[in-house]
């Protein structure tokens, strides 16, 4: 047990960032799950409506249950390419021995540029007139069937949005991995080649049980950051054509910006917390059976 002098330095150090984050994430959604109770145009008073907001929203708001489906569909895609792609990534760099330091910035890079950039970027990526560089490739290896404007079809939109999400924390999650894989010790991956393991038994006998912790604290901030995400397809598509890009946060936006119902907004912002929440739980849950 700490001494009372120690006790009292950690409190003195703890304090400021426990109020920084109380003020600026807890506070809101205390705020946010007070007001989905009312009715509020941000102009006159204050309606108590009790549960109907979220009544009108899972029962009878369609845009918002397609949301929902949408937003499930870029989880899905984001985890695959940020933490499967991390993964492998990960793995890769740990057997190069040339220019690893070199690849690790450049998959990093895409985390430090500015949102609107990658949005502008991606247009262009995507663009179908004048032809972009997806369009491009497919017309340089006898694709060009394949061919379309990526951002405007409903069936390649949610998949094109997600995409870049993706491709921007990439780096992030592979370095994080990477270090992880560094830990593991090389005695255990050495004795089990001499007992003639190949490379991906021991990859899931030795290396994956041994970053476990670390696998699943990367799962579960891709998983929350994903259910939050709103900048990039917001900038994109902003949500189109239709609602086949719409997502929970950009209607969210829409719902209290455009439309003036904070109440219904806050509703919104409610249920993307409660999300959060039970992906995580869902996450741990099925790893400790899984462990089990």
């Amino acid at each position: 047990m700490l001494p009372h002098r120690s006790r009292l330095s950690v409190a003195v150090f703890l304090a400021p960032p426990l109020l920084l984050f109380g003020g600026g994430v807890l506070l809101p959604i205390v705020q946010s799950l007070g007001l989905s109770f009312y009715e509020w145009d941000g102009i006159t008073g204050l309606d108590f409506v009790g549960l109907a907001n979220y009544r009108e929203l899972l029962l009878h708001d369609d845009v918002f249950r397609t949301a929902l489906v949408n937003q499930l569909g870029y989880l899905a895609i984001c985890l695959l390419l940020q933490v499967g792609g991390g993964l492998l990534v990960a793995t890769l760099l740990i057997s190069i021995t040339r220019g690893r330091e070199v690849l690790k910035v450049l998959y990093l890079m895409p985390a430090v540029i500015s949102t609107p950039a990658i949005a502008l970027l991606f247009q262009r990526v995507y663009s179908y007139e004048p032809v972009g560089l997806v369009n491009t490739l497919l017309n340089a290896v006898g694709l060009g069937a394949l061919a379309r404007p990526w951002l405007s079809d409903v069936s390649t939109v949610l998949a094109a949005v997600s995409a870049p999400e993706g491709w921007r924390f990439l780096g992030l999650y592979t370095v994080i991995l990477y270090a992880a894989l560094l830990a593991v010790p090389k005695e255990l991956e050495e004795a089990a080649s001499l007992d003639g393991a190949n490379p991906l038994q021991v990859f899931t006998r030795i290396r994956f049980p041994h970053i476990m912790p670390v696998f699943v604290t990367t799962l579960i901030m891709a998983t929350t950051y994903a259910l939050r995400g709103f900048d990039i397809p917001f900038l994109l598509t902003n949500g189109g054509p239709g609602q086949a890009s719409e997502l929970v946060t950009t209607y969210m936006y829409k719902t209290a910006f455009t439309s003036g119902h904070y109440g219904s907004a806050s509703a919104i912002s409610v249920i993307i917390v409660l999300e959060c929440l039970v992906a995580v739980g869902l996450i741990l849950l099925l790893l400790r059976r899984k462990a089990a």
